[in-house]
């Protein structure tokens, strides 16, 4: 296996270029259990970006240029195998390019995160689904639910990196409906892993400042604005988590906050069954 460095060896050349030319590095991944980080209070390390407005919505043009810069600062360390925070249409995550395997470990060790958890891929349209996954229901259905605060479960196929979720055929897919997470995946050029910005177990994360022990750790921090009214427990439930790898099934692999709404969808319109076993 190769060594955990090659992607990360491009970080200052790529962060130093204004071009974004070049595509998503990866490397071999560490087989280490992560244990999480000191808690202690510790100074902000990373760069921190604030997006205009509520970051939710594409900035108008006189604030482009600041949408724009935060876009471009992020894509040039994702693309040099970085791990940075981003706001989403539910919570605050942590993105890496999930096809840097270094990267991948960076993100279980900095959460201590047990490796035998998988970590969701983001994508940036509902056409890119079908090269990551092998998709077994309509089409409508995933337009139906995407973008929105779903991770949809399908079997994964050979297009993404092996080193994600080695232990599992299945793969959560996540388009948040969020402008900017929208256009940094599809300027990025390939598929995100994403997870929740907190530690394993920990409360996840509203605003930037309730991850700042992570901020070390991080190379840039975008800062959205709050999530929500930023202090609602039923924001932080996370996005509804459903598995559609069963043909005419769908299992629900957690509650998350749009539950009604995603399964009135699935069992009204498109007449699929509960499973028994949402994890099959």
């Amino acid at each position: 296996m190769s060594p955990a460095r090659p992607c990360r060896g491009l970080r200052a050349a790529v962060a130093a270029s204004v071009g974004l030319s070049e595509g998503p590095a990866g490397s071999a991944r560490s087989g280490r259990l992560f244990r999480p980080p000191s808690t202690s209070p510790v100074a902000p390390g990373a760069r921190l970006l604030r997006l205009p407005g509520s970051g939710a919505v594409r900035a108008a043009s006189p604030e482009r240029a600041c949408w724009t810069e935060a876009l471009r600062a992020a894509v040039a360390e994702l693309r040099a195998g970085a791990v940075v925070a981003v706001p989403t249409d539910t919570l605050y995550g942590l993105a890496c390019s999930a096809s840097c395997s270094a990267a991948l470990g960076d993100v279980y060790r900095l959460k201590g995160r047990s490796e035998a958890k998988p970590l969701a891929v983001c994508l940036g349209r509902v056409a890119d689904v079908y090269r990551y996954c092998h998709v077994r229901v309509p089409e409508g259905l995933l337009k139906d639910l995407l973008p929105g605060p779903v991770t949809l479960v399908m079997e994964r196929s050979e297009e993404l990196n092996k080193d994600l979720n080695p232990f599992t055929p299945l793969v959560g897919i996540r388009i948040p409906d969020h402008a900017f997470m929208q256009d940094l995946v599809q300027v990025f050029g390939g598929p995100l892993a994403l997870t929740s910005a907190n530690l394993s177990s920990q409360a996840s994360s509203l605003n930037v400042k309730e991850f700042q022990d992570l901020w070390p750790q991080l190379s840039l921090v975008i800062d959205g604005g709050p999530i929500g009214d930023g202090q609602s427990p039923e924001y932080r439930l996370g996005s509804t988590v459903v598995n559609l790898s069963v043909p005419g099934k769908f299992g629900i692999i957690r509650p998350g906050c749009a539950l009604e709404s995603t399964t009135a969808i699935l069992q009204q319109k498109y007449g699929l069954l509960p499973s028994d076993d949402p994890c099959s």
